[in-house]
């Protein structure tokens, strides 16, 4: 892992996902690139260096508003704390998630990790829609968390699926998850009634997973809810664990308004962090 993407806003939550990355940036040499989106009604007017075509007052404002947030950029990229770390700093007018997916993009990104449930009003612009399109879509792991969270305590990771197809692509991520944290594995299939299988059948197919794709430092269970998103937290509630990863499909339109994303909203309600990773990316 080379590169961390951290959308800030300022707000607590933004800042524990910021000392998240210094801390991975210290230990493994990452770069960190610091981005905050100023979000405006008419962006397609405006640009870093100002505004064009528009109302002078409101020019003013938004050049103000630039200068201070790139003073805030600074002041954080020279404190002592980001010493001897790889910090770039960009500040933008425009969407949120368009931007976010745009410098995913652009800038090769390893890892996102974003906070999750920040300040309400108008700086809140990281949580509830904007986070979930993010996990959506973003062309790589996605790491969101609620509170200030120290590397050294990730202990235990739950990752939660069906284990009958999860494709080449899931095992890296997973291996990656587990190793960027020095964490165990705990397997697990939620049972639900909609989707009943026998304890026998579900045992046998997390065992073959697991030795087909080489995983170590692992434990196998059985989650019994009324649904998957529910066991899911409340398993990682129950076995204490530090971590929750899972796939999204990734799903738009009206397939995601059928389905949901268990992804996204373990994301939204779990208090513990939630690494997300796309699983059609995996082409086998």
């Amino acid at each position: 892992m080379q590169k961390i993407l951290v959308p800030t806003d300022f707000s607590d939550v933004s800042n524990h996902a910021l000392d998240l990355a210094r801390q991975l940036a210290k230990r493994d040499n990452c770069q960190i690139l610091l981005l905050n989106i100023i979000e405006h009604a008419s962006a397609a007017t405006f640009n870093t260096m100002g505004v064009t075509d528009y109302d002078p007052m409101e020019s003013l404002y938004m050049k103000k508003m630039i200068e201070s947030v790139k003073s805030k950029m600074e002041e954080i990229r020279n404190s002592p704390e980001f010493s001897g770390i790889d910090i770039k700093t960009k500040v933008t007018i425009g969407n949120p998630f368009v931007e976010i997916t745009q410098d995913i993009s652009n800038t090769e990104t390893d890892l996102v990790i974003m906070g999750t449930g920040g300040t309400e009003g108008a700086e809140e612009l990281f949580v509830g829609s904007n986070a979930e399109k993010v996990i959506r879509y973003a062309q790589c792991p996605v790491l969101t968390i609620k509170e200030k969270t120290n590397i050294s305590d990730v202990k235990k990771i739950v990752f939660a699926s069906d284990f009958k197809s999860p494709g080449e692509g899931i095992v890296a991520y997973i291996k990656e998850v587990q190793s960027v944290f020095k964490a165990s594995l705990s397997l697990v299939i939620i049972n639900t009634p909609n989707s009943f299988t026998t304890t026998r059948n579900d045992f046998q197919i997390m065992k073959t997973f697991a030795e087909e794709k080489g995983l170590e430092n692992y434990t196998m269970d059985i989650y019994n809810d009324f649904s998957e998103e529910n066991g899911i937290i409340e398993f990682a509630e129950d076995i204490q664990a530090d971590m929750i990863a899972l796939g999204t499909h990734g799903r738009t339109g009206i397939y995601h308004m059928l389905s949901g994303s268990i992804a996204e909203d373990v994301a939204n309600h779990s208090d513990v962090p939630v690494w997300t990773f796309k699983i059609d990316r995996d082409s086998k």
